[in-house]
């Protein structure tokens, strides 16, 4: 080899002088701007060959209603009948949508089964969907109706939760066209009065009427930046006819509504011999359609919600269990955080007992749970970092009281 050869890219040929890094191989070399353009060539072939979300060699994976159940046991403890109903509308939605459409005019359409849940705060309903999203790998949001209004007045329109599942999917519509909204607080957009008012009422019965379109199935309008603050920008046609919605809500009263129609009491004694009995503690097991109706649901909204399920009350023996059991446990992920300080964190049976105990208290379900064990933990929280020769704690109830007592908790629990 002569002296004065100039090394040069074996793919476009431009010399060292002209590069900013040229690699040296066995035999060739190649160049900084023919390694760009390799790894632009290499992420538009993977793009191509890559299943979208939800989607295994293009299509859809089926999971039956014991393996949705199972996956579900795994993060949620009770809440067994909720569970099954659950799993058997996924596993029907999406054995629906998994069909080869068909021309045929005999041929029998199935009609998609949306899902509500009932069920006091914290019993588990955005638990229970975002746990299903996650075993099917399929685009997920999370719309609150409580800053739904009709179009053209303050707030958000009904067109926003697509929004959201656009994101969600990454702007894939195909893999968002089989996703699943939850549609929190449903019970807020009730309606506020039966009798006729001079007012509209936006935020109540005009969203439910909005809502109608999206949740049967049809070609909706999206505007991808929000439609009010940029009127110019260029509209997304979602087709909802395959979008599984499942909307929860509090729903705070409605045992009265069903006491109503089952002529009961919801305190004090039975009225007469013949009457059914009936669980009077927990009246929404006996939930059903009449009942969302006089609540404050117009019928028509009702009527596109064919599932309704209601999530028990958390006992005390629930609740404890949710703080150790679940795969992501409260006292499980605590415990993660400190092992990354190289601290052993452990809770004495007695500490256990003692969050359980408060967190019925403040009636907050296994939302509370977790407030209380940050309120016991964050002085800790704060001191260890800065004690590095501190390698294990473990967390008793006379510590864990002494903690709480000392929390803002415990003040606004006071007050």
């Amino acid at each position: 080899m002569a002296k004065n050869q100039v090394d040069r890219c074996s793919f476009c040929n431009r010399p060292r002088t002209d590069v900013n890094i040229l690699i040296s191989g066995l035999n060739s070399h190649i160049c900084d701007y023919c390694i760009e353009q390799a790894s632009v060539i290499i992420n538009e072939e993977i793009s191509k060959t890559t299943t979208k979300p939800g989607l295994t060699n293009g299509a859809l994976k089926l999971h039956k209603p014991l393996e949705i159940k199972d996956y579900l046991d795994k993060f949620i403890i009770g809440q067994d009948d909720a569970k099954k109903v659950m799993s058997v509308a996924v596993y029907n939605h999406y054995k629906r949508i998994s069909q080869p459409p068909s021309a045929a005019l005999d041929e029998v359409e199935i009609e998609k089964s949306n899902i509500i849940f009932v069920g006091n705060t914290g019993t588990g309903k955005t638990l229970m969907a975002r746990t299903i999203a996650k075993l099917l790998n399929v685009p997920f949001a999370i719309a609150d109706a409580t800053v739904l209004t009709e179009a053209g007045y303050v707030g958000e329109d009904v067109e926003s939760i697509l929004v959201r599942l656009l994101q969600a999917s990454d702007y894939d519509l195909k893999a968002a066209e089989r996703g699943i909204v939850f549609i929190d607080e449903i019970d807020k957009i009730a309606r506020k009065s039966d009798n006729p008012s001079i007012t509209r009422d936006v935020s109540g019965e005009g969203v439910q009427q909005a809502l109608l379109k999206l949740l049967e199935g049809a070609i909706v309008n999206v505007p991808p930046q929000g439609g009010r603050k940029h009127p110019e920008q260029k509209m997304i046609a979602v087709n909802t006819q395959n979008i599984l919605f499942i909307a929860g809500g509090a729903f705070d009263g409605i045992d009265k509504k069903i006491a109503s129609r089952l002529k009961t009491t919801t305190i004090g004694y039975k009225s007469g011999d013949n009457e059914i009995d009936i669980d009077r503690n927990n009246l929404l097991q006996y939930i059903a359609p009449p009942d969302l109706r006089s609540f404050g649901l117009i019928p028509e909204l009702v009527g596109r919600f064919p599932v309704v399920c209601n999530l028990n009350e958390l006992d005390k023996n629930a609740l404890r269990r949710i703080l150790v059991e679940p795969q992501n446990a409260i006292i499980k992920q605590y415990t993660k955080l400190f092992e990354l300080d190289k601290v052993k964190l452990e809770f004495s049976e007695e500490a256990l007992d003692l969050i359980v105990e408060k967190a019925i208290d403040f009636k907050l379900g296994a939302r509370g749970l977790r407030s209380i064990v940050e309120s016991i933990l964050n002085n800790l929280m704060f001191e260890l970092p800065s004690q590095p020769n501190q390698k294990q704690i473990t967390i008793s109830r006379e510590y864990a009281e002494q903690q709480f007592d000392l929390s803002g908790l415990a003040k606004l629990k006071s007050a």
